[in-house]
């Protein structure tokens, strides 16, 4: 029986939550897990390791995140079944660990039994996925994308930095900054710079740790 068991890594910052993942997963019969990691670099040694059936990832653990891990894991092995579960619920956020090569994405608000029911699923190669998650992702698609030159400026504007700065360190004209903006603006459907800012951390487009 042990040797049909579903082996899992579980992957998070907060000791508290891995150790409540492992009870979980303690309860089923067949599943057990095989090990934890608290970081990304963490994630990516720990995969090599015991090459888990599925993986169980938080996106934020630092220096290397868990977008950057589900990167870093599926290019060795592509066909890796990684499983998000995460705080994080913007459409970008999901949007990018699903195209990084997440199987699906949970919010940690999931109900065990429903966990539970999504690692057996993904392990019999499916890619099951909440009403909820579905719902953010259509409204993303009908929204039109920042460019990687307009999340670089969104990301700095988050941080503080006027447009003179923005400039500096994207070695842009000071004039284009504010190009930049407007186009943000007229995306994200706001009109100035907080209210950008609060879209961009609502959707998951940027972050500030």
């Amino acid at each position: 029986m042990s040797a049909a068991r579903i082996r899992v890594l579980c992957v998070d910052d907060h000791r508290i939550v891995r150790e409540g993942l492992a009870l979980i997963i303690a309860r089923q019969p067949d599943m057990k897990v095989v090990g934890f990691a608290a970081t990304g670099e963490e994630a990516v040694q720990q995969w090599r390791r015991h090459r888990p059936d599925i993986t169980l990832m938080d996106l934020r653990l630092g220096a290397m995140s868990g977008l950057e891990a589900i990167r870093a894991i599926r290019r060795e092995e592509p066909t890796a079944r990684i499983i998000v579960l995460t705080m994080y619920q913007g459409d970008e956020d999901i949007h990018q660990a699903l195209a990084a090569g997440a199987a699906t994405y949970l919010l940690k608000d999931t109900l065990s039994d429903d966990l539970i029911r999504t690692v057996r699923e993904v392990h019999a190669g499916g890619a099951p996925m909440g009403d909820d998650v579905k719902a953010l992702l259509n409204e993303r698609a009908s929204q039109p994308p920042l460019t990687p030159r307009e999340i670089e400026v969104l990301t700095l504007v988050a941080q503080g930095h006027r447009n003179k700065e923005i400039a500096s360190l994207l070695h842009l004209s000071e004039e284009t900054v504010p190009v930049h903006l407007k186009n943000i603006f007229a995306k994200l459907k706001v009109n100035e710079r907080t209210a950008a800012v609060n879209v961009a951390l609502r959707r998951g487009i940027v972050h500030i740790e």
